[in-house]
């Protein structure tokens, strides 16, 4: 089963850590790792300041920098300067809701948004709170608890039914939690063992499915919630294949099964039901919190390795483990040492991911350029070379908004309005510091504008985004939306605005360039800019508008480098 062949194969693979010296920093042993395993082959160069700077706030803000920010940065002679910009990120604003847009779209895979749960994920992240104890409120949520009550809503939204005649799909929910939360996807475990992995048995499977069986949405609050209901007896199945009747109790992934207690008749809830009130009892045995507790644990290595290869992945644009959701004894890691090595040291610092992707943000290997430096394209799995990865539908929308001074314009737009109310000078000074998140808020155009992004660029319900995929819809968006088109507008703080300022045409290319790609231009694009823009000097505002539009929409904006 999951829980013998896991726990054996990381005890195996941790022997060869002990030639990695655990004085040094954790980003030096990954490279270590990394580049023991490169051998001779051919390493790409370190990024250079600018795809680094793009590459980082995109991963650890969600947005591009601000050209503000860039020049701040690309200035700076300090030697410490990447490591000082990692840490104002990992302080900054844009940290928690970064993290929230990317866990939301992880474990809900564009199902729908619940501000409930939205409140929860924010506010795990912006105080910091531990994974397991995360993933410990969206297994067994509180609905006492107002902060993390939310957490229900990864279940709830998964029992609703999507048809009048249809079923509640508990079987999905159980491949869910497993793929998910465990790195285990049983899915084809569900009717008999694994006919492709011998690791993932029907009683897997099963056990973990009665757990959701026994569950149910509550109707009595407004808000997401579960109820329990009580267990008694262990669950029969049989294989359509062999036709013989087995039994299990809840089994929970990389732990195993747990023992069904039995009470006294009338002493099996800790809080009975109330008819009156029409609230749900609170059983002494709760399968859920055995779930919670059993899998969400520091002893469990399906779930440690299952968050730090999905971390890695969101870092590094491959998982050490893929498919993410198929680790098992026979589908080993690139870097089983370097998997074993994550895993101890997460679990060691009490499942702290900002840490984690700080320590991953700092290594050669994230820092290292996405262009090849010789004609042999190296495997992916070698991170010779750093993998371009999607922008998701959000990175894309917030740095739109950077880009084109869209939300500076907004700004300007709410404060004149607000002055011609009369607002007082309070309410002025909130619209000027809020955040980009407050300041969607504020504003229906801009929460149109992203509930437009996440619909055309984002997955269908139910797919993982794990890779970048074009589409016609998106395209299309891009080419006709007005509410795009209306980001190029000339306005006041608009991008526009800003280059038809710039007398000097250099100035304005340059300007162009830092402020959508983060990056100077080459030689090569300044020359053959400059033709154009001379040959178009009566149409000058309309050129510039047109190469922003060109730039917005082109691979390297919308793939992170």
């Amino acid at each position: 089963m999951i829980y013998h062949i896991l726990i054996a194969t990381s005890l195996v693979i941790a022997q060869p850590l002990l030639a990695v010296n655990a004085a040094d920093s954790l980003p030096v042993r990954i490279d270590r790792l990394i580049e023991a395993k490169i051998g001779d082959a051919k390493m790409s160069v370190p990024a250079d300041d600018s795809e680094f700077l793009r590459r980082v706030y995109l991963d650890l803000a969600g947005r591009i920098p601000t050209v503000d920010e860039a020049t701040a940065f690309l200035s700076d002679p300090s030697v410490d300067r990447r490591d000082k910009r990692i840490d104002t990120l990992l302080d900054g604003a844009d940290y928690p809701r970064r993290m929230q847009e990317l866990f939301h779209v992880m474990l809900m895979e564009r199902r729908g948004d619940n501000e409930e749960w939205s409140n929860f994920l924010r506010a795990a992240f912006e105080q910091n709170k531990p994974w397991h104890l995360m993933a410990r409120a969206i297994l067994n949520p509180d609905a006492d608890d107002e902060e993390l009550r939310g957490a229900a809503f990864f279940v709830t939204q998964r029992l609703v039914k999507e048809g009048a005649m249809a079923p509640v799909d508990v079987p999905g929910l159980t491949r869910d939690v497993g793929r998910l939360l465990a790195g285990v996807d049983l899915q084809c475990a569900q009717c008999h063992d694994h006919l492709t992995i011998s690791h993932y048995s029907q009683q897997d499977f099963q056990g973990l499915h009665m757990i959701f069986e026994n569950v149910q949405a509550r109707r009595d609050v407004k808000f997401p919630a579960l109820e329990e209901k009580l267990m008694q007896t262990k669950k029969e199945f049989k294989s359509v294949f062999e036709q013989v009747t087995l039994q299990t109790g809840p089994v929970v992934p990389g732990h195993g099964e747990v023992e069904i207690p039995t009470f006294k008749k009338g002493e099996e809830f800790l809080v009975p039901p109330d008819r009156k009130k029409r609230t749900p009892g609170v059983p002494k045995f709760s399968p859920l919190s055995e779930l919670a507790t059993g899998l969400a644990a520091r002893e469990n290595a399906v779930f440690i390795r299952n968050i730090v290869n999905r971390l890695w992945f969101s870092m590094m644009g491959r998982g050490l483990v893929e498919p993410l959701d198929l680790q098992h004894a026979d589908n080993l890691p690139t870097h089983p040492e370097l998997l074993t090595l994550l895993a101890t040291e997460f679990a060691s610092h009490d499942f702290d991911i900002r840490w984690f992707v700080g320590e991953l943000a700092r290594t050669k290997t994230y820092q290292r350029s996405s262009l090849l430096t010789g004609t042999a394209e190296p495997l992916r799995e070698s991170y010779a070379v750093a993998i371009e990865k999607r922008v998701s539908a959000e990175q894309l929308y917030w740095s739109v908004g950077i880009a084109t001074g869209r939300f500076k314009a907004v700004r300007r737009s709410l404060r004149k309005a607000g002055e011609a109310a009369k607002k007082s000078e309070d309410d002025l000074k909130t619209i000027d510091e809020a955040t980009l998140e407050e300041l969607v808020a504020m504003s229906d155009e801009l929460k149109s504008t992203f509930s437009d992004f996440k619909l055309n660029f984002g997955n269908a319900p139910k797919e993982p985004e794990t890779a970048f995929a074009p589409s016609v819809k998106a395209a299309l968006y891009l080419m006709h939306e007005g509410r795009l088109q209306k980001c190029l507008a000339s306005e006041p703080g608009t991008l526009i605005n800003e280059l038809a300022k710039e007398s000097v045409d250099d100035a304005a290319i340059d300007r162009l360039f830092l402020s959508v790609l983060t990056r100077k231009p080459t030689d090569d694009e300044r020359s053959e800019l400059l033709e154009v823009l001379k040959k178009n000097f009566q149409r000058r505002n309309e050129v510039l508008t047109s190469l922003a539009w060109a730039m917005l929409t082109s691979t390297e904006f919308v793939v992170n480098h």
